[in-house]
């Protein structure tokens, strides 16, 4: 495969490629009458579980050197638990894995109405999404499968939120993600609970800089700030910003911080709710609700 082809199968860029080769002599492409960079099957393949090991939190400079048998164990060892037998996740993998698109986006609009917003999201997409990230760590699905996969859940979602969002109730909910953190599917699926429970929820997207949010809480008189951390995000990075933003905000506003990487941290954060799983959602509104300054 020439180093186009490389980058559009693997999601590494061609200026990570060219310097991984020049730092840890990794690839080693051989090249083609033209003196183009050309790259093995097994090259790709060892490029491909190197990206799957970096989105679990690895760096590049740790597990290049490794084996194509060592990389693997780490993968498995990384693998999020399968979801439960009667999930049905499998007739959803196998219309990802055939390309049927207009299939799947129905079957997700057909449990959708369904199961209702909650339910979809929490007994549907959210086993869902361990079985297509399992699938792409293992290497069943590709990285373009994935990637469709989430943008038709977001499509669903998005519908929706548009479709339930209340006017002028409470809380008010600001919901980002900081810098680095590239993932939003789960953060619109916590939107989409929210909104579910009544709240009325302001999305910056992702990657909002720490001044930032604090500056559009004041600015949308949010309630609540809350955060998605997913399993790629560092802990200790994670950490970090929380504390930076809640300097930076009132005590009044609040901040709810949720994701696969908060799962990992050990200290609690002063002034941060960590929130363990999109189930506890609900329970946290309720409790707001409660809460004298509501």
């Amino acid at each position: 495969m020439d180093i186009g082809a490389v980058e559009r199968d693997t999601g590494l860029s061609k200026d990570t490629l060219r310097m991984w080769e020049r730092r840890y002599a990794f690839p080693k492409p051989e090249r083609d009458r033209h003196g183009e960079r050309v790259y093995s099957p097994a090259q790709v393949q060892k490029l491909r579980l190197i990206k799957r090991l970096m989105a679990l939190g690895y760096r590049p400079g740790k597990i290049i050197g490794q084996t194509l048998e060592e990389l693997e164990s780490l993968g498995s060892a990384g693998a999020a638990p399968e979801p439960q037998s009667g999930t049905g996740t499998e007739p959803y993998l196998d219309l990802i894995t055939s390309h049927q698109s207009g299939e799947l986006r129905h079957h997700l609009s057909l449990a959708l109405a369904t199961q209702g917003l909650k339910a979809f999201i929490l007994d549907t997409v959210a086993p869902l999404n361990l079985a297509v990230g399992n699938g792409w760590r293992s290497g069943r699905l590709a990285v373009f499968e994935e990637h469709l996969y989430s943008e038709l859940v977001r499509s669903v979602l998005r519908n929706a939120i548009t479709g339930i969002q209340p006017q002028g109730q409470a809380p008010r909910i600001l919901l980002t993600s900081l810098p680095g953190e590239q993932h939003n599917l789960g953060l619109l699926m916590a939107e989409a609970l929210l909104v579910a429970e009544g709240a009325f929820c302001i999305p910056l997207g992702n990657e909002t800089p720490v001044r930032d949010i604090a500056a559009a809480a004041r600015g949308h008189r949010a309630d609540i700030v809350a955060l998605s951390f997913s399993a790629s995000y560092a802990e200790q990075k994670a950490s970090a910003g929380l504390k930076d933003l809640r300097v930076l905000l009132p005590e009044a506003i609040q901040i709810w911080a949720g994701g696969a990487a908060v799962a990992r941290i050990r200290k609690p954060v002063d002034g941060v709710q960590l929130i363990g799983g999109l189930g506890e959602i609900a329970g946290h509104v309720t409790r707001w609700r409660a809460s004298p300054g509501a």
